[in-house]
């Protein structure tokens, strides 16, 4: 095998082996991404008001949300400051297996504290930014700059059309593909 087909060879694996974990300017530099406008997020997050449940709406699907119904996260906040995050979903169906998954979370930006690094796989972490928060906390968008995560998270299992369809606009004009969105199913809460 040839040097320089090794070297492609060797970055398609990095590539695929790390995925979202790069940077947008790791990725550019392997040829996978885009140049993407600067993206910004929210002036500030009230952490203790950010914790608790939160209900995916509707988010890209990633590998580890395949086959996923009524996907929840909940967070709070650790002793040494850190956040847990514990993300649960039933495989399948909203009677499959409950399937749950343990991280942590560590604020990057403390002036904001909207940009966050998140870790369910020691030693890797991707970046968890909060675009957009309801002024009462009752939902979230919360996306990477590399556009290749995007979550819309919301207080109850349900999201008012009008208040969904006014955050696809804002990410779209983004550079977020909305059109990679999955609607999440959930059971209502009696």
């Amino acid at each position: 095998m040839k040097l320089h087909s090794l070297t492609g060879l060797l970055s398609l694996t990095l590539l695929a082996c790390a995925g979202p974990m790069l940077s947008p300017s790791d990725a550019h530099a392997l040829g996978k991404g885009k140049e993407y406008p600067e993206l910004k997020t929210v002036e500030y997050v009230d952490v203790n008001r950010y914790l608790g449940r939160w209900f995916e709406i509707s988010a890209f699907e990633l590998w580890f949300e395949k086959g996923c119904k009524g996907v929840t996260a909940d967070y709070s906040l650790l002793p040494d400051s850190r956040i847990r995050v514990v993300n649960s979903c039933y495989k399948g169906s909203l009677d499959g297996k409950l399937k749950v998954a343990n991280g942590k979370a560590r604020v990057v930006d403390t002036e904001t504290n909207a940009k966050l690094k998140v870790s369910f796989f020691w030693p890797f972490s991707g970046d968890y930014w909060i675009l957009e928060l309801g002024t009462h906390y009752e939902y979230a968008v919360v996306g990477s700059p590399d556009r290749e995560t995007l979550w819309v998270l919301s207080r109850s299992p349900v999201m008012d059309p009008a208040v969904y369809a006014g955050i696809l606009d804002r990410m779209s004009a983004k550079a977020f593909d909305v059109s990679r969105l999955r609607m999440m199913e959930h059971r209502p809460i009696p």
